[in-house]
């Protein structure tokens, strides 16, 4: 609690309109901020106890702005559990942007295709997931004001937000889908025999992030929604190799979609 009245007592130091929607955004999906009007941005490396974003592709700045004259707050840029934090340096982000006023969070990753019905370039709605990390962010001494001590997850994506993405998928042009995500630890690439795994397992799509942010949004009673652009297939049985400069650009190649949709979502909130 220390820490983080101390990240928003230097956060108010600067003039803002208190936001109403947070947002994430995933590896190559920075687009959302040309139809940001930007009142402010903040690089972490500023913010006291944000962790520094090391991935090349995530610029790592907290922006407020105005999207569709709503006030919004973005991580333009996420942190990961490969690139040594742990769950709550990763979440501690989403606990600033609570305290902040965000009554509702939307968050974008990149992920594989497990389900050999979603293709690359598809957006998945992600509807539950699996946590493979094996960290839990909540691991560790309650802090009662944020939310108790078990968390219930019957239903960690927001059911109203989801069915509101579908309703706003409808007259895009791109694939849409509802699935199960699986948090891997990374940064390897899952082998053939893990994709196989995966799959028994239950899950549609696998990535390396979002589940700690969803799990400290729930605890936090905050509404949460997750939407995944699929930037390559993982069926073991025709497993090519693939690239991170591939999975950027694939991700780059459908993000006006995924801009179009958190556009529309947003208007509607």
């Amino acid at each position: 609690m220390k820490e983080i009245q101390e990240a928003l007592n230097f956060i108010n130091n600067f003039k803002f309109t208190r936001p109403e929607v947070g947002i994430v955004l995933g590896t190559g999906l920075g687009g959302l901020l040309e139809n940001c009007t930007i009142k402010l941005s903040i690089p972490y490396s500023k913010i006291p106890h944000l962790p520094i974003s090391t991935v090349e592709s995530h610029t790592g700045e907290l922006i407020f702005g105005e999207i569709t004259g709503k006030s919004v707050v973005i991580m333009n840029g996420r942190f990961h559990y490969y690139e040594g934090y742990n769950a709550k340096q990763i979440t501690f982000p989403i606990r600033v942007m609570k305290e902040l006023g965000i009554s509702n969070l939307l968050i974008s990753n990149a992920s594989g295709a497990i389900n050999e019905k979603f293709k690359k370039g598809d957006l998945v709605i992600v509807d539950d997931h699996i946590n493979l990390l094996f960290e839990n962010p909540l691991r560790g001494k309650n802090v009662n004001e944020h939310g108790p001590r078990f968390t219930d997850m019957s239903q960690p994506y927001d059911k109203d937000l989801n069915k509101l993405l579908w309703e706003c998928a409808q007259d895009i042009d791109c694939g849409f889908h509802t699935g199960v995500y699986a948090a891997w630890q990374g940064p390897s690439l899952e082998t053939r025999a893990e994709y196989r795994m995966l799959k028994i397992l239950g899950a549609d799509l696998v990535g390396m992030s979002t589940v700690p942010e969803v799990i400290v949004a729930n605890h936090m009673s905050l509404p949460c929604a997750v939407v995944s652009v699929l930037t390559d297939e993982c069926n073991p049985d025709n497993l090519k190799p693939v690239s991170i400069e591939e999975i950027i650009e694939t991700a780059e190649k459908a993000e006006p979609h995924l801009t179009t949709l958190f556009t529309k979502v947003i208007e509607r909130l």
